[in-house]
């Protein structure tokens, strides 16, 4: 078998690499071993401005028009609903804090993104007593429907090897990249946290952050907006919610924690006053870099 392009995992990164060679009329065949969540387990939000410090995400209007071009047309391509329209409203705690927003909000680089307007509370269920500031321009992927569907589209057009790629098994010729029975002339990997097993890659400084999730139903909180304040809500349609999201930079596994889970309600119960049950939870590796950029290149051979 011959391919223009071999690919080495089936997460956001892939699928969207892919999605590309699609476009572009390039054939390719795609190794998974589903060992990787983080794709999955994400909340899937999208917000142009770090809320912490009042700074423009790195290349946000680049990537906001990336979401705008590139979603709708995989909606289209798998019949499915991924991109949705989504406001984030962050509370503030203090005037000081509705003030440093109004400042933000007048700069160049941030205006596009910050809404000038006060936002009042008018949730008994919410604890905001000095109100909410929106960002603009938001949304939500739904990652896990897009990663289960475009698996799917893979597997219905035999492009979808489901087991693990094995380094040693890799050839490197001059003119071609063998693998087993296949003959590639690149080979590209986009394997999340898996990277570090890779033998090509592993002098990268890719760190990984373990993140974990609750999903929660609350039926009497009612809202249809992304609520930032210590974490995250975000609706999920039927009074199910997304809460999160935590940082841990020891613990490698995939496995969700009591600790996480106990540090994720006493947040939540600072924020929301109704009553709600916990009814999964999740974690993944999030393939992170000290400075938050991301890894691509070529590699020297």
């Amino acid at each position: 078998m011959e391919v223009d392009y071999l690919v080495i995992g089936c997460g956001l990164a892939g699928i969207n690499f892919c999605h590309l060679l699609d476009t572009h009329g390039k054939s390719f065949l795609v190794y998974d071993n589903a060992s990787q969540h983080s794709s999955t387990v994400a909340g899937g939000l999208y917000n142009p401005v770090v809320l912490k410090r009042f700074t423009p995400v790195w290349k946000s209007g680049e990537q906001l028009a990336m979401v705008a071009s590139v979603y709708p047309k995989l909606e289209q391509q798998l019949g499915v609903k991924l991109d949705f329209d989504l406001p984030v409203r962050r509370v503030f705690h203090s005037t000081e804090e509705q003030n440093n927003w109004f400042v933000a909000s007048d700069k160049r680089e941030l205006y596009p993104y910050l809404s000038t307007q006060l936002i009042k509370n008018d949730n008994n269920f919410i604890q905001a007593p000095f109100g909410f500031g929106e960002v603009l321009n938001t949304g939500r992927v739904d990652t896990q429907t897009l990663v289960t569907s475009y698996r799917s589209y893979l597997i219905h057009s035999q492009r979808l090897v489901e087991e693990e790629f094995s380094y040693e098994e890799l050839i490197l010729n001059e003119t071609y990249l063998g693998y087993q029975n296949i003959k590639a002339k690149h080979l590209v990997f986009a394997e999340g946290f898996g990277l570090r097993k890779n033998p090509f890659f592993k002098d990268l400084p890719l760190t990984g952050t373990k993140g974990e999730l609750l999903t929660i139903h609350a039926p009497d909180l009612k809202i249809d907006f992304v609520l930032k304040s210590n974490a995250f809500l975000i609706p999920m349609g039927n009074d199910v919610y997304r809460v999160g999201a935590t940082y841990e930079w020891n613990d490698k596994s995939n496995v969700p924690t009591k600790e996480a889970k106990e540090e994720l309600v006493a947040k939540l119960d600072t924020i929301i006053s109704c009553p709600y049950e916990v009814i999964d939870q999740h974690a993944g590796i999030r393939p992170t870099v000290i400075d938050r950029r991301p890894l691509v290149g070529t590699h020297s051979t």
